[in-house]
């Protein structure tokens, strides 16, 4: 059973989820919260198995929040995903570089929103085509930002580098696979391997990584 702590600063939406999820078999709701402060003790108090958090709300915002449940060390087996309404919203590259796992629209549909949410418990994390290029707009844009190598990056191999980069682009295994014509378990072992070596917590934040060194 997948355990969801829903934290949104409205009624609605969290009603909304909430029965979404309780109409599932492999789901069920433990908590909810209408604002950071309340997210971050719900989740200490339930230990969720996935966090569904917005961003914007009172007084201790989502991001703080998604910070401070990432840095206790007795929530490690907790992901968090960033909901918000908007698709550009400032604080989607510094969600992830705090650990979020992935972002989601509130409008993304009940299906693809219940299998992103067991994509994450099962390991993966979630980067849409529209979060990757929200990523490049944030080292590509008017203000670019100074590249940081990471301090391990100097670990990887020639082709973990080249793995990293096409993980930073938003393809797949399958798609990695098939571009560097190699079987899609080489391509999972070597993105594992990339993870281990930059102490990735996940998919989403390798992609941070290989944009802050400059790999992307």
């Amino acid at each position: 059973m997948i355990t969801v702590l829903l934290a949104d600063d409205q009624d609605l939406v969290r009603l909304g989820l909430s029965v979404l999820f309780d109409n599932e078999d492999d789901f069920t709701v433990i908590a909810q919260a209408a604002d950071g402060l309340a997210a971050v003790a719900q989740a200490r108090r339930t230990r969720p198995d996935v966090v569904l958090m917005d961003i914007r709300m009172p007084g201790v915002d989502g991001l703080e929040a998604t910070r401070r449940i990432i840095a206790d060390p007795a929530l490690a087996g907790t992901r968090v995903i960033v909901l918000t309404t908007f698709e550009h919203d400032e604080y989607v590259f510094d969600a992830l570089r705090l650990g979020a796992s992935g972002f989601l629209l509130k409008n993304t549909k009940p299906a693809l929103l219940l299998d992103a949410v067991r994509t994450v418990v099962d390991g993966g994390a979630l980067l849409s085509p529209s979060v990757t290029k929200t990523l490049i707009r944030e080292f590509t844009g008017l203000t670019p930002r100074p590249t940081t190598p990471h301090p391990h990056l100097d670990r990887l191999t020639d082709r973990e580098r080249e793995i990293v980069t096409l993980v930073a682009q938003g393809l797949t295994n399958h798609e990695i696979a098939e571009l560097l014509v190699v079987s899609p378990a080489t391509a999972r072992t070597h993105v594992s391997r990339s993870m281990v070596k930059l102490a990735a917590r996940d998919r989403a934040q390798l992609v941070v990584f290989a944009y802050q060194s400059g790999l992307a």
